[in-house]
């Protein structure tokens, strides 16, 4: 008696452990499962990549400043020149006084050229 209930056990115990484990096996493969799955594992890789690729712009710009610096005591430079002010040129005027051929230059002042500031 006591065999058969044992055995009667360990049956129901066995189907209900594979009936848990083919349902949740069903619901993993369900398109909706199937597609979470996938945006997840396109996350984690790009986050992976994004990860590399900050990395490795952090290591090329070390790599940059160091190379530069020995360029600079190579070289002898030691200080950072000072650049002027690039020039613009709105117009082109063209005087009819003037003979020569060669137009003058207007310079012009700096200013955003943002059409929608003023509005």
């Amino acid at each position: 008696m006591f065999r058969r209930t044992f055995w009667f056990s360990t049956g129901v115990a066995a189907g209900v452990w594979a009936t848990t484990k083919v349902n949740r096996k069903i619901r993993q493969l369900t398109p909706e499962s199937l597609a979470a799955t996938a945006a997840n594992k396109a996350l984690e890789t790009g986050q992976r990549l994004k990860d590399r690729a900050v990395g490795f712009a952090f290591d090329v710009r070390d790599n940059m400043a160091r190379r530069e610096a020995e360029l600079e005591e190579a070289l002898g430079i030691h200080e950072d020149p000072e650049l002027p002010a690039p020039r613009r040129y709105t117009a082109i005027e063209n005087h009819p006084s003037d003979n020569r051929s060669t137009p003058k230059y207007i310079e012009a002042p700096m200013h955003s050229y943002n059409r929608n500031e003023d509005h």
